[in-house]
């Protein structure tokens, strides 16, 4: 079995790496558990029901049809019916509140509220959550979904408090494919020399590289110039980035279901602001993010089945029938040069849950 072969790599990769070593917020309170974990601090909180009004803003760097913010919309309603109108939570899409990265950094500083993001920016702030990064980590959505939602994901919730963050849910944006404008892509060969848009991580630059294509970092806000004016050749996201935003307009006519890294999502608050709040809006929040993350994954299985089908409709030449394993094998050098920077336990941990 696939899974059985790259396993007993990684045991060794690990093994060989074990000799390298890897490279507060105000008065918090611990009234609401985020996810069902107790949070981090473990001061005194806010008396319930202070009497006040709240608005948060939060943001997110997609379209409004994206599962994003179907599931944001759906919980600030819940949350403002629930409240008596006493909690409002205003929904930003398009990166209007600055793109990922942006985003994260306000959280930190308190200048921004509420945050669903892809986990590859997050890492900037919380190194720990790179393992999520690594290529062919999880081979299905179920066993994505068993270590999100079991012990790893939820104490990953709950120490990323530790980064001034306070962890709400778990969502996804799905499994992330190639596409370019050019040539069918089956095999890493096939993207030698390819200019490719990634995300601003450094796991995943290294993997492209790796491949042989050369990867450009850079804002999504960014990306859609570049791929129109030919500065990349082509990008990688999941199927329903690539349709929500025609991408089939900015000269990409193929698309490669690589299924390269399954991109999870966070539902974030930002510790500075959350300390501040008393207990009852802290619960309120806490629960109904964990509804919405589960509203969002639901949604995002169902528009990226749409989403493969309109591509298709749109002229857009889908390939299926990836060599998953010549992708893996490509992936040894990877895996080996951040071994010494990814907790060996934690990664063990994933790959071993079933």
């Amino acid at each position: 079995m696939m899974k059985k072969k790259w396993g007993l790599v990684l045991s060794s990769l690990m093994s060989v790496s074990l000799l390298l070593t890897a490279c507060g917020g105000g008065g918090g309170q611990q009234a609401a558990q985020p996810s069902g974990q107790a949070p981090a601090a473990q001061t005194e909180a806010p008396s319930a029901d202070d009497g006040k009004s709240y608005v948060f803003k939060a943001g997110h760097s997609l379209t409004e049809d994206h599962p994003y913010h179907v599931a944001m919309k759906d919980m600030a309603k819940r949350v403002e019916e629930k409240s008596q109108g006493k909690v409002k939570i205003e929904v930003y899409p398009l990166s209007q509140l600055g793109a990922e990265r942006e985003l994260t950094e306000g959280l930190t500083l308190g200048t921004v509220d509420m945050v669903i993001t892809s986990t590859a920016p997050v890492t900037n702030f919380y190194p720990k959550l790179g393992v999520l990064d690594l290529p062919f980590l999880f081979e299905s959505r179920e066993h994505a979904y068993k270590v999100l939602d079991g012990k790893v994901g939820q104490d990953i919730l709950k120490d990323i408090e530790s980064a001034n963050i306070v962890g709400l849910a778990w969502a996804e944006n799905g499994f992330r494919h190639v596409t370019n404008g050019s040539k069918v892509v089956k095999t890493p060969a096939d993207l030698q020399g390819m200019k490719l848009r990634t995300q601003e991580n450094q796991i995943h630059l290294a993997a492209f590289e790796a491949m042989g294509a050369k990867p450009t970092p850079m804002a999504w806000t960014e990306a859609l110039t570049a791929l129109q004016s030919g500065v990349v050749d082509g990008q990688e996201n999941p199927a329903i980035v690539a349709n929500t935003y025609k991408l089939f307009d900015s000269k990409q006519t193929h698309m490669s279901l690589t299924g390269h890294v399954y991109s999870a999502a966070m539902i974030l608050f930002s510790k500075p602001v959350w300390d501040k709040l008393p207990a009852d809006v802290q619960t309120l929040i806490a629960e109904e993010a964990k509804v919405a993350g589960q509203q969002e994954r639901e949604l995002m299985i169902k528009m990226e089945e749409e989403s493969l089908k309109a591509l298709k409709d749109q002229g857009m030449e889908i390939t299926e029938d990836v060599d998953k394993q010549a992708f893996r094998d490509a992936m040894k050098p990877v895996y080996e040069k951040f071994a010494g920077q990814i907790d060996q336990d934690l990664l063990n941990e994933i790959l071993n849950t079933k």
